[in-house]
């Protein structure tokens, strides 16, 4: 299955369907799930990184059970916007998986986004560096999937 932009997805799902955000750390993956109103994005949990046919049983799992018609996977793209090893190994990885679970998927730059949830629970919540490792992955997931939603909110101007 190719991947598609953000309006592609948005306009692929059906009423009140929704979309889960997935950040692949190396070792966790981070899940975030929008509102059926694609308004909305919250942590959603993670996934210990594994064989991708055994994470692919679980998010189609988690997709069935939560009403999920589309797939948004963090880009790692490099400080420049390139697109390097990071972000092609990302790209292939979504690939396979949303092939495997059989649901659309599109990337989205995820560029800082595991440094700007790191500074705010740093900064704004205080907690233990053990506490922050355990909740980076999936709070990054929504801060990825928030900025995708709000991102293609509206419909491109045609040219």
């Amino acid at each position: 299955m190719p991947l598609f932009n953000m309006h592609q997805i948005r306009a692929h799902l059906g009423r009140g369907q929704r979309l889960l955000g997935i950040d692949p750390g190396q070792k966790t993956i981070g899940l975030a799930l929008s509102d059926p109103l694609l308004m909305l994005a919250s942590s959603y949990g993670t996934l210990k990184r594994g064989k991708l046919g055994a994470v692919a049983a679980e998010i189609g799992r988690i997709a069935a059970r939560e009403e999920v018609g589309g797939l948004v996977c963090g880009l790692p793209l490099s400080m420049d916007g390139s697109f390097g090893p990071a972000a092609q190994a990302a790209h292939d990885w979504m690939l396979n998986l949303s092939s495997l679970v059989g649901l659309p998927a599109a990337m989205w730059d995820e560029r800082l986004s595991s440094s700007a949830v790191n500074r705010m629970l740093i900064q704004d919540a205080d907690l233990t560096r053990q506490r922050r490792a355990e909740l980076v992955d999936k709070l990054a997931a929504a801060y990825m999937l928030q900025a995708a939603l709000d991102a293609s909110a509206t419909q491109p101007e045609s040219a």
